[in-house]
């Protein structure tokens, strides 16, 4: 493909840094399994034990912290399920999981899985109309049944809108009646400054195909005096809480893409930001009518998400994708069927409105050549989607 692609979908995957690649393709030279005793297994624990103490130091962790997974979606069921069984073992009333309306469906699936396999009584804690928690509403229901609840999961950062959470708020609710939080910074990390010490959350996930490391490596930071059921058996490694052979190369790669994403998060944040407004300003100057979803000037500094009022998403991203554009439009699709995203409908948006959405994202390799390129392609696509849509209703049920 000879043509020029502008990649603005950088929540979805962002490319592996090029120093990454370096770090990785030599660690797999190397030979070892770092749970061996002898020389090569001692070499790979040294790698390995290096990396999660340059992962620990950059996200504000203790090293025996760190617990390296397959990736954001396993860290999440990690955290999910096994505190509510390590919870739900030490005193059978705690059966309850209070989690965002908004969250990834790494999430949302661990938790509906709770409710239908586990016992769990789950409660989805409301968002106001930029997807931000109503805290007021989490404390009503905490303390309508504190000894009930197992667990807390909110979200540092929506993958769709960029609405930030008040994770300090609360953590600092939850402290109140010492009940443990997890939070997925999958979106966070690199984006906004994260100190898991800090935070106070009990576990904390990370996704290395986020920040600029390959697919497959992930964390979770979890703190020593919490008590976690495995959801991996097997070896015992990672404190026995996540068992397998290590990857070491994966886990050399994501300690260098954090290395690199976290080296000056603050002045990143700023030319990120920059960045999108350039990137709402064009949109809403040749799409008056567009919506822009989120929290206005709290939200990630890459995300900028839309709905385009009389234009389907699907047909929309199929539109800017023939014009050379890669974007998302944030939707689950089950079986076949395209279904307005779950955040935008807990925000309280119509239906109709939240399948014309579409999300664009930034990240290190964007440049204003490709927010231009958007910029002149949007118009043209919203007017054939618009007149597509027009066409479909006026021929459906002929």
């Amino acid at each position: 493909m000879s043509e020029r692609r502008v990649y603005l979908d950088h929540a979805a995957t962002t490319p592996v840094l090029p120093a990454v690649i370096d770090v990785v393709a030599a660690t797999m030279a190397t030979l070892g399994n770092p749970s061996s005793l002898h020389a090569s297994g001692r070499h790979a624990r040294k790698l390995v034990e290096e990396a999660r103490e340059s992962v620990a130091a950059g996200l504000g962790a203790r090293p025996s912290e760190v617990v390296f997974t397959g990736g954001g979606t396993e860290a999440d069921n990690l955290a999910v399920k096994g505190l509510y069984w390590a919870r739900r073992a030490a005193d059978p009333r705690r059966v309850r999981v209070l989690a965002s309306a908004v969250e990834h469906h790494a999430v949302l699936d661990s938790v509906d899985w709770l409710a239908a396999e586990q016992g769990a009584k789950v409660e989805w804690l409301p968002v106001d109309a930029a997807g931000r928690l109503d805290v007021a509403a989490l404390r009503r229901v905490v303390e309508a049944d504190p000894e009930s609840v197992a667990l807390i999961t909110v979200m540092w950062a929506n993958n769709e809108v960029g609405t930030v959470q008040p994770i300090g708020e609360v953590v600092a609710l939850a402290g109140e009646f010492a009940i443990p939080v997890h939070s997925d910074a999958v979106q966070a990390v690199g984006a906004l400054p994260v100190h898991f010490a800090d935070s106070g959350v009990t576990a904390l996930t990370v996704s290395g195909h986020k920040v600029g490391a390959p697919v497959g490596v992930g964390a979770l930071l979890l703190r020593r005096e919490a008590d976690v059921v495995p959801v991996l058996h097997g070896g015992g490694q990672e404190r026995d809480v996540r068992s397998g052979t290590i990857d070491t190369p994966a886990i050399a790669g994501l300690a260098a893409a954090l290395r690199a994403t976290l080296a000056d998060v603050p002045a990143r944040a700023a030319a990120m930001t920059a960045l999108r407004q350039r990137l709402v300003d064009g949109v809403l100057g040749v799409v008056p009518d567009a919506v822009l979803n989120g929290a206005p000037g709290a939200g990630l500094p890459g995300i900028a998400h839309f709905s385009f009022p009389g234009c389907e998403g699907d047909a929309l991203l199929l539109l800017l994708d023939a014009a050379g554009i890669d974007c998302s439009t944030g939707s689950a699709c089950t079986a076949g069927v395209p279904e307005p995203s779950h955040v935008l409908l807990a925000m309280g948006a119509p239906r109709e409105r939240a399948r014309g959405s579409l999300r664009f994202s930034l990240g290190h390799s964007s440049t204003t050549d490709d927010v231009d390129a958007l910029v002149a392609a949007i118009g043209p696509a919203v007017e054939r989607a618009r007149a597509a849509g027009i066409v479909n209703v006026s021929t459906r049920g002929n």
